[in-house]
């Protein structure tokens, strides 16, 4: 059997395994991703394997660098990596792919013995938040609004104050922008 033929079994066998597995992911015909652990936990994963041209004969590329594994520390990455290697070397010449995922699955307490629960704060990211806060209260200082002093609210009452006539309109605008708010309606005529 060639190779090419394996792996389009192999291809069929893990879309009848991992169907409806939201955790399964094929990015393209020969590059498939894993997650380990749920969205938002500090010990969750993915595992990338892609096939060469001579897959099952030739061991495939296992990838942990991903954007998603940020967090995972280099050693736990390493360990991973290296033991998933070590089966590719027992099941070399023969479709692999699922038995890798499932033995990263098996294996997942002991990969990640040395991965923290919780992300660890360092002092440099409280440093970061403390100039961010800074920075940005000079901001808040520019978006508020002005005070009127005494004699600017004087002005005003007087222009518009209920002593004296205001001028046609002078609230049109405030009925325009509630009215379109409200999104008035036109009756419908009766047939």
């Amino acid at each position: 059997m060639s190779c090419l033929d394996q792996q389009e079994e192999e291809l069929e066998v893990l879309h009848s395994i991992y169907d409806g597995d939201g955790k399964f992911k094929q990015i393209s015909p020969t590059c498939f991703q894993y997650k380990y652990g749920e969205d938002g936990e500090h010990q969750s994963f993915l595992v990338e394997i892609s096939w060469g041209d001579s897959y099952p004969e030739v061991a495939p590329t296992v990838n942990l660098d991903l954007f998603y594994n940020k967090h995972i520390l280099d050693a736990v990455k390493e360990k991973v990596r290296s033991g998933i290697l070590e089966e590719v070397e027992n099941l070399l010449s023969s479709p692999m792919t699922f038995s890798l995922f499932e033995w990263v699955k098996d294996n997942l307490t002991s990969l990640l013995e040395e991965q923290p629960q919780s992300a660890p704060v360092s002092q440099a990211e409280c440093k970061t938040d403390t100039v961010i806060e800074e920075d940005s209260s000079p901001e808040k200082k520019k978006e508020k609004k002005e005070q009127m002093t005494k004699a600017q609210k004087r002005r005003y009452s007087d222009k518009y104050g209920s002593n004296t006539d205001r001028p046609r309109g002078w609230d049109w605008v405030d009925v325009v922008k509630h009215l379109s708010q409200t999104g008035s309606q036109q009756p419908k005529a009766d047939s």
